[in-house]
């Protein structure tokens, strides 16, 4: 095999990873860069690949960063088999036509607000193209053999990331590669831990958490403390979440949160993201794949107001607390919660609440470093709301949960790639591998491409 970094190196987005076995070239994950304006012009850049000439695509998962850039790779050529579990293909049909939208939404915006330096401003891609690479998917079970021709063949185990987010396991008769996706935690509200790898000749592991532990402290707890602060203020809680994976776990802890009294059971909340409503519609299709019960999932359903109309989000601007506002994105970098930000960020009675990772370069990053002013839609927004974070909602592993997990693999690998991670995080989780397990670890860079025997 030898195997190329075409993302996720120096950053924890774009993932992408060309495979090559005996002839067949496959590529893992087929993610956009996010965050800072020099990655995300990546995404504008030709790959150093012929899209017509990679045979298939494997997706660990369906966040943005590891899916969001296949509509580009089908209009650019690609027309092979996109491999993903049940769940993903679930979500890959929203998230990606919701992509191309927004992209198209911005691009329109700019072009009628006149802030963009390109005239006219274009979408990366569109939701025609995002509709034409959906028809390329191959949903399959997890735990099976999938021969890829030329004595190939990968396997998906559950990682306990997000709903339908796997490992994936790809062999041939010499040899075998593990990318561990993004991994769960072992004690995640809504997901079953991460399934043990066994055994895995080399390895590809990210490192989102690689220099940080997660509190110990009981997030619910954090949840109800600061909703309970903002409601003294009748401000408004607005939370940025992922559409896929954060906004169910919130919708889910307010729910209870409600049930038990630690917050008044009459605090309107409103998930405002298409995306996510259908996104919890989903979840409670997959009942298996994680822990809760129907019932559990009805109430998770019901705990909010869905919001699906550009004009019902509209109005949302203009009213006043006390309320809960969770919209997409999770890192603030688009979507209704940034024309959020625009009406709510300016007031000192509000709080913008953090609860995911927010990539370098992002505006949910420059919040959360202290920032008095963000820009959005080409003019310089105050920050006077009060901006919290809690940490420990985090669908990934920190590196004690990583390392944890490691110790299922019964022999060492013979290499071992770090990956998606922030440069710190990455060289830390590098130094956790090599210190407490003493396995060969490598830290790539973008087109580095080594062979694997």
């Amino acid at each position: 095999m030898e195997l190329t970094f075409l993302g996720a190196v120096g950053t924890v987005t774009g993932s992408k990873y060309l495979l090559k076995s005996n002839g067949f070239k496959l590529l893992v994950d087929c993610g956009l860069f996010q965050g800072l304006k020099q990655l995300r012009l990546k995404n504008w850049a030709a790959l150093p690949i012929q899209p017509s000439q990679v045979d298939a695509v494997v997706l660990t998962h369906a966040h943005i960063d590891h899916t969001g850039y296949l509509p580009l790779f089908v209009k650019n050529g690609f027309s092979g088999k996109v491999y993903c579990s049940r769940a993903t293909h679930d979500l890959c049909k929203i998230l990606l036509p919701d992509a191309a939208h927004l992209q198209e939404e911005e691009a329109e915006y700019a072009n009628r607000r006149g802030f963009s330096k390109h005239h006219p401003a274009l979408p990366l891609y569109t939701q025609e193209d995002a509709q034409n690479a959906l028809a390329l998917f191959v949903p399959v079970d997890f735990a099976q053999d999938i021969a890829l021709g030329h004595d190939t063949h990968i396997r998906l185990l559950p990682n306990g990331h997000i709903l339908g987010s796997a490992s994936v396991r790809v062999a041939n008769l010499a040899t075998s590669v593990v990318f561990s996706g993004d991994v769960g935690r072992p004690n995640d509200i809504l997901m079953h831990p991460p399934t043990p790898i066994k055994q895995a000749d080399y390895l590809v592991l990210e490192s989102t958490y690689g220099n940080r532990l997660h509190e110990q402290s009981d997030p619910k707890q954090q949840l109800a403390t600061i909703i309970n602060k903002t409601v003294k203020r009748k401000g408004v809680v607005l939370i940025p979440v992922f559409a896929v994976g954060r906004a169910q776990e919130l919708l889910y802890c307010i729910h209870q949160l409600k049930q038990a009294g630690q917050i008044e059971d009459d605090i309107p909340v409103f998930l405002n993201s298409p995306m996510a409503v259908d996104a919890t519609a989903i979840f409670t299709q997959h009942k298996g794949e994680h822990k809760l019960t129907p019932e559990q999932c009805r109430g998770l359903s019901r705990c909010a107001h869905m919001v699906n109309s550009v004009e019902e989000s509209k109005r949302l601007n203009e009213m006043k607390g006390p309320m809960i506002i969770l919209s997409a994105s999770g890192m603030a970098s688009g979507g209704r919660v940034v024309h959020h930000l625009k009406a709510f960020a300016p007031k000192s009675n509000n709080t913008i609440l953090f609860v995911g990772f927010q990539a370098a370069g992002t505006r949910g990053a420059a919040l959360i470093d202290g920032a008095d002013t963000i820009k959005i839609h080409g003019e310089y927004i105050p920050v006077r709301a009060k901006v919290e974070v809690i940490t420990n909602l985090s669908a990934h592993a920190d590196y004690e949960e990583i390392i944890d997990w490691l110790t299922s693999i019964e022999t060492a690998p013979k290499q071992v790639f770090i990956t998606h991670g922030e440069p710190i995080a990455a060289d830390m989780m590098r130094r956790h591998v090599e210190e407490r397990l003493h396995w060969r670890v490598t830290v790539p860079e973008y087109m580095d491409t080594f062979n694997i025997t």
